[in-house]
């Protein structure tokens, strides 16, 4: 097995030289690097030990509750401890005060070293965010010093059967009762609906309080605690899955549980995208820890595993042959570029301003980061060979954890969808104006500038096509091809290491794999 090590120079490269973080005029370059650091270590010393031995083990129902894999509770309890939790949280509430930046540095760590714990942990930002923006005072001071003091743990409580990806289909149910409310119904796809590492836990609900008629807007949120419902919140099952063993998805009975309602009556769905809307950069931060593990691991095995010959008939490794380069360069490229994507986007939003790009950015990156962690991974599986197939290198877990981050917070081929439709027209195109000013700023290389120009072509035809979801996907993959070239040019800009010029050269010269604006013509 090889072990984690978190990639904090990498991590750090991609802010300051990448995203330019520097410029931003609350960024303290070393308190950054002294956070990122600390939590590197304690991610590597007590947190990735876990990793395996917890998928191994997995979660398990035992009368009711549920049951966390040996060494979790003890874990969360040092990450409690140290104030990992509050991280996000305003320090008047009992939090370190820290902004986006710093918290995706060390939620791409986190799930790196054990991606179940971090599912289940990293909801709090959202629930944090959400109850700043739309709670009472009096949710707030109760609420958030809890979350980020770690006595409580937070769930998204959405999906229900048959209501996946259409909330508007959503039967769970609020009634007023008094001053409050009760909420009844079943929601599926839980994560970390149960646990027994936290005193209490944070449901955050999306009930209906209209009729069924009202589609979306007859949705409100809610919050309901563990320990004020008692039994009237009950887990059925943990679900069997692929990967994330350690990650207890729950089924979730509400009857007549009491709840408090957030924001305004028949906007929940608005208040529950600013946790959606967290959840989806940091799921394609997922994809950025998982396509770096991948390589730590592949790399380290292509250095050491003994094949075939060198033209002096010396014994090769397997890092000597020019397919394996082929493919751990691809491994590096990917990693990189789309961890760069993910910074340069959260750069963009803490400039100010900049929220019609931060909203058509975040799609993109969902998608092309997830998908770069499970090419990654399913790489590193082919490096390894028969080894990769095996557990024991646990390349084989990496992919299994990673093929989930395509379809949960809402399904690659959704965010595609949403891309060429809302991000094209939404305030006038506002997002995709300022995406092409973007690409503009990041680099003047001529092979990007050809390809923003394909760009501008295809946003045209995808713009007045009256099914823009024949082109979505593609138009997507272009998009996202464009941003993480684009990076690359900046990668290439900024550095003078002739291991980043030579994977530019290989990122530029990789064949385009979607379709250009005249073949889209076909589907417009």
């Amino acid at each position: 097995m090889i072990s984690f090590a978190a990639p904090v120079e990498d991590i750090l490269f991609s802010l300051r030289r990448v995203a330019d973080a520097p410029s931003l005029p609350n960024w303290d370059d070393e308190l950054a690097e002294g956070i990122v650091g600390h939590f590197a270590a304690f991610a590597e010393g007590v947190i990735a030990p876990l990793d395996g031995p917890g998928d191994r083990q997995g979660c398990r129902l035992d009368s009711g509750r549920v049951r966390m894999p040996d060494g979790f509770g003890g874990a969360f309890a040092q990450l409690a401890e140290i104030g990992w939790q509050g991280l996000s949280a305003p320090e008047s509430l009992g939090g370190m005060g820290q902004g986006p930046l710093v918290a995706a540095m060390v939620s791409e760590i986190f799930s790196g070293a054990c991606h179940s714990l971090q599912m289940v942990c990293n909801l709090v930002p959202g629930a944090i965010s959400t109850l700043l923006k739309f709670g009472t005072e009096a949710q707030q001071s109760v609420w958030i010093p809890r979350l980020a003091a770690g006595h409580a743990l937070s769930t998204m409580c959405l999906t229900e059967s048959g209501a996946g990806s259409d909330l508007s289909r959503i039967r769970t149910r609020a009634t007023r009762q008094g001053d409050g409310w009760l909420i009844d119904g079943e929601k599926i796809f839980i994560s970390g609906g149960d646990q027994d590492m936290s005193e209490d836990i944070l449901h955050l609900i999306l009930a209906r309080t209209g009729t069924i008629d009202d589609g979306v807007k007859g949705l409100s949120l809610f919050l309901a605690s563990k320990s004020q419902a008692g039994s009237s919140i009950k887990v059925t099952r943990i679900e069997e899955k692929l990967g994330l063993h350690a990650s207890p998805t729950c089924q979730m009975v509400f009857d007549a549980t009491p709840a408090e309602l957030i924001g305004a009556e028949g906007e929940g769905l608005k208040a529950m995208f600013t946790v959606m809307n967290h959840a989806r950069l940091d799921v394609a931060l997922q994809g950025v820890a998982h396509a770096a593990r991948a390589f730590a691991i592949a790399s380290a095995y292509a250095a050491e595993r003994t094949q075939g010959h060198r033209a002096d008939g010396s014994d090769a490794v397997l890092a000597d042959h020019a397919d394996v380069r082929r493919m751990l360069d691809e491994q590096r490229a990917l990693a990189l570029g789309a961890r760069a994507m993910v910074h340069v986007t959260l750069v963009e939003q803490a400039r100010g301003g900049a929220e019609a790009l931060a909203d058509f950015l975040t799609p993109v990156c969902k998608v092309f980061c997830t998908n770069a962690g499970i090419r990654a991974a399913d790489l590193g599986i082919q490096i390894l060979g028969g080894c990769g197939y095996l557990t024991e290198y646990r390349v084989s877990q990496t992919w299994r954890d990673a093929r989930i981050t395509s379809i949960y917070e809402g399904a690659n081929g959704i965010h595609a969808l949403a891309t060429a439709t809302r991000g094209l027209h939404a305030q006038q195109g506002a997002g995709a104006d300022a995406f092409d000013a973007l690409i503009g700023r990041l680099s003047d290389h001529p092979e990007i500038t050809v390809l923003r120009e394909t760009w501008r072509d295809a946003r045209v035809l995808v713009s007045a096509a009256a099914d823009p979801a024949t082109p979505a996907h593609d138009f997507t993959a272009l998009t996202a091809t464009l941003f993480y070239r684009a990076v690359w040019a900046r990668f290439r800009a900024v550095s003078d290491d002739p291991d980043i010029a030579r994977l530019f050269n290989r990122v530029l010269s990789a064949p385009l794999t979607v379709a250009l604006p005249m073949k889209m013509a076909d589907g417009v």
